[in-house]
Parts: C-alpha cells; sequence; structure tokens
C-alpha cells in the first residue's frame, strides 16, 4: 500500500468511525433519557457509546502484534480524556461539580483499576491477577451504582425504536473503521520513522477520543457534573481492562520500555489529581480545568520528546 492511498484511507476511516460514534453514543444517551435513567447510569453509557473507537482500535492494535501502540492508545487515550472532558469543561463553564459520595465511588473504582493495569503493565502481575482484582472492584461498585441510582430512576417514556436499531450497524462501522485505521496509522508512522508507541498515544488516541471529548464537553455546558465525571472514569475504566487487562491473558501488554512505563505511572497520577481538585464542595473551577489540560499538553510533549 502506498502512502498516498494509506493516508486517504486513514482519513475515511477516522471520518466514519467519529460520525459512527457520534451516532452510537447519542442514540445510547438518548435511549437512557427516554428509560428515565439517572445522571450516573446515563453517564455510564455515554461512557460505552464514546468508548468504542478507543477500545475498538486498541483491540485491533494489540490483535495485529502492535503491543505498543495498543498500550499507547488506551494510556494516551485516559490522559487525554482528563484533560479534554473535565479540564476542557471546567475552563469552558467555569465549574464542575459532583456530590462527594458520588466522586468517592466513581473515582475510588477508577483510581484502583488504574493500578490494577499499571502493575499488570510493570510485569508485578500476571494477567490472571489482574483481572481477578478488577473484576473485585467492578462487582461491588456496579451493585452500589446499581442501587443507588435505581432510587433516582425518573418516569420512563416511550423509546424510539429507530434509535434502537440503529446502534448495531454503528458499532459495526466503528469496528470496521478502527481496524482501518490501525493498519493506514502504523503504515504512515513508518513511513515518517515514527515509533508505533506515538502512532498510539499521539495519534490514534487523540483522534479516538474525540467523541468522549465532545460528549464530555456537551455534559458540562448541561452543568450535569455527576455524568461527565461518571462517562470520564467509566470511560478509563472501561479502555483499561477492555484493552488491556482482558487483552492480557490472550497477548502480552506488559511495558517494557521505560516510556511506557513513566506513561501508566502518569495516568495514575493524573487521576489522582484529577479527584483531588473535584474533591471541594464548589467543585473544581478554571485554575483546576487549566491544570488537567496543561497536564495533557506535557504529557504529548514528553512523548515527543523521549519517544523520538
Amino acid at each position: 500500500m502506498s502512502t498516498g492511498l494509506a493516508a486517504v484511507l486513514f482519513v475515511v476511516s477516522l471520518a466514519a468511525t467519529l460520525y459512527a460514534a457520534a451516532v452510537f453514543a447519542e442514540r445510547l444517551d438518548h435511549l437512557g433519557e427516554r428509560l428515565g435513567l439517572p445522571e450516573g447510569l446515563l453517564g455510564l453509557l455515554t461512557a460505552a457509546g464514546a468508548d468504542a473507537p478507543e477500545l475498538a482500535t486498541a483491540i485491533a492494535a494489540l490483535a495485529t502484534g502492535a503491543k505498543s501502540a495498543g498500550f499507547g492508545v488506551v494510556v494516551g487515550s485516559n490522559v487525554f480524556n482528563i484533560g479534554a472532558m473535565i479540564g476542557v469543561s471546567a475552563l469552558v463553564c467555569g465549574n464542575v461539580r459532583i456530590q462527594r459520595d458520588a466522586l468517592a465511588l466513581e473515582g475510588g473504582v477508577a483510581l484502583g483499576i488504574t493500578l490494577v493495569v499499571v502493575l499488570l503493565v510493570f510485569g508485578v502481575l500476571p494477567a490472571w491477577a489482574a483481572v481477578t482484582l478488577a473484576l473485585l472492584l467492578l462487582i461491588p461498585y456496579a451493585a452500589v451504582a446499581l442501587r443507588r441510582e435505581l432510587g433516582a430512576r425518573r418516569h420512563p417514556e416511550g423509546v424510539d425504536m429507530r434509535a434502537v436499531l440503529l446502534i448495531p450497524p454503528a458499532l459495526t462501522v466503528i469496528v470496521l473503521g478502527s481496524i482501518g485505521m490501525v493498519h493506514t496509522g502504523l503504515r504512515l508512522g513508518h513511513a515518517a520513522g515514527v515509533p508505533n508507541v506515538l502512532v498510539g498515544v499521539l495519534v490514534l488516541a487523540v483522534v479516538t477520543s474525540l467523541p468522549n471529548a465532545y460528549t464530555g464537553i456537551r455534559l458540562g455546558r448541561a452543568r450535569r457534573g455527576a455524568a461527565l465525571v461518571s462517562e470520564t472514569m467509566n470511560s478509563n475504566t472501561i479502555n483499561l481492562v477492555g484493552g488491556l487487562a482482558i487483552p492480557a491473558l490472550f497477548v502480552t501488554v506488559a511495558g517494557g520500555s521505560g516510556l511506557e512505563r513513566a506513561d501508566g505511572i502518569w495516568l495514575l497520577v493524573a487521576t489522582a489529581i484529577a479527584l483531588v481538585l473535584l474533591a471541594p464542595r464548589r467543585g473544581m473551577g478554571r485554575a483546576g480545568g487549566m491544570l488537567l489540560v496543561a497536564s495533557w499538553i506535557a504529557f504529548a510533549a514528553v512523548q515527543g520528546i523521549f519517544g523520538s
């Protein structure tokens, strides 16, 4: 495949994936609202829809043997999500607020899952132990969250079946488009002499995270802080478990380079900082949002300096 053809196919795959992801996320969000689901579950549904390109791209990269690119997509997407979803929302809206008990639940699980996967990537935990620990965190979280959320469930409205029928084809386009982006993105990276990890962290991670960024900022502008934080943390958890922990049962995902290990620590620290900034009763203000955005910019700069 020529470089020119690869570039065209990359753009086509990207456009198709982002459009399908927007349809997927919007339809899931619409379905959740019609069913009367509360903010936390709406955030989870939106995360599942907007997260599809990141997850499919990471799995496609690992399946093709591009381990460092798959790792880069997951970690790069998660760092980008924190800055673009929570950070930019705080900058645009001036404030992101969430109740402390909800923050403890959402953030505690996200931080725990991040630590487990970082230990997996470092080779400290075997894959089976990482998946087991993740389930030990996720099953109680699901039970507590479901009980909390059902108590706040609104009266359901009629469901538009056309919304449901659009979900399967949108998901199919997301998967196929993600596979196309991985193959063409790696081809372009090789032609330019860019390592796979940089293709994953700085290119594939960012472009596949755009649906998440869009939906996150939309929730922030609507002053739906609980749904915004839930979507961000659940999105990152889905990435880590579905994009690294579970695939590690079948393929090697442990980071071999010092940069990959540093990226894992950076994600862990960025998650902790976001939770600390959200903890005050007044929520996170513009200064906190600026810090999260600056964190991603610094992360990207480090990749460019030390990853080439």
